[in-house]
């Protein structure tokens, strides 16, 4: 620790400049960490978005879509049921989720 007055060095403990005897305000220790370590926990367990290809998905959905084969491609059981059920949503689902891949990155994450 510096005196802010004449610049000598004082103790660490020190309020009282031993040099000039200027009165010092304690101020805070700061420390610095910038270590950069990532914790996300989800990613490093095999969780979170996975990759799909675009084109497997679209290939599915033309050909198997009413049946729900891409959904159950992309992970989404629920809806892979339900279109099972329902004939693609009674098809009109299964023609909207045609161009909804189309217009998707590839690959795209799910």
């Amino acid at each position: 620790m510096f005196c802010k007055k004449c610049g000598s060095e004082m103790g660490i403990n020190e309020n009282i400049c031993p040099k000039c005897g200027t009165a010092q305000s304690q101020q805070p220790q700061i420390v610095i960490n910038n270590a950069n370590a990532n914790t996300n926990v989800n990613q490093a367990a095999g969780y979170g978005p996975r990759p799909k290809d675009k084109w497997v998905a679209f290939f599915l959905c033309l050909f198997l879509g009413f049946l729900g084969a891409h959904k159950f491609y992309e992970g989404k059981t629920g809806m892979g049921i339900l279109y099972l059920f329902t004939a693609g949503l009674f098809f009109i689902g299964w023609v909207v989720d045609i161009f909804v891949i189309l217009a998707k990155p590839n690959p795209y994450y799910v």
